[in-house]
């Protein structure tokens, strides 16, 4: 699995956000929370949802599931003129992302991960970038379809 490299432009998004960690998983919670509402959103620039996850800095220095971190279930948008009632604006800072296809339902993701953390970035000449990381789920998203396609893009900065 190589990952392409490229250069993302800031975005600016619209949705709703869950602190959560990786033993105590509410992601289902949050999608069943936005989706029925992302209709509201009227400024949106695709139909591609964003499932953003934004860790503090030290959260890869030693892996615990126990940590919490910030999820965000949200879609890009033109401006921040009109957010709906209980959603919030986003901003993705732009910078060099890693970007990996995965293939297959959720319950397959974390070897995608563990092949992205676990051998593609050691050996590679990028380290990570203290930016947010990022699932887009375009066309070929099918939630828990095994012939679903998302892409997760992984913030990188080159070794120094």
């Amino acid at each position: 699995m190589i990952p392409r490299i490229e250069t993302l432009s800031e975005k600016k998004l619209i949705g709703k956000r869950i602190t959560l960690s990786l033993s105590n998983n509410k992601t289902a919670e949050l999608w069943k929370s936005f989706m029925p509402r992302r209709k509201e959103i009227k400024n949106n620039i695709d139909t591609d949802l964003y499932s953003i996850q934004k860790y503090d800095a030290s959260y890869f220095n030693t892996f615990n599931p126990n940590t919490e971190f910030e999820k965000w279930a949200a879609v890009a948008v033109t401006d921040f003129n009109q957010i709906p009632e209980a959603m919030e604006p986003i901003t993705l800072a732009g910078g060099l992302y890693a970007v990996f296809v995965h293939k297959g339902d959720v319950t397959t993701a974390s070897k995608t991960f563990q092949y992205i953390f676990g051998i593609w970035l050691p050996n590679s000449e990028y380290v990570l970038d203290d930016r947010m990381h990022f699932e887009l789920l375009g066309e070929k998203y099918k939630n828990n379809d095994p012939s679903s396609e998302e892409e997760i893009w992984i913030p990188i900065q080159l070794k120094v």
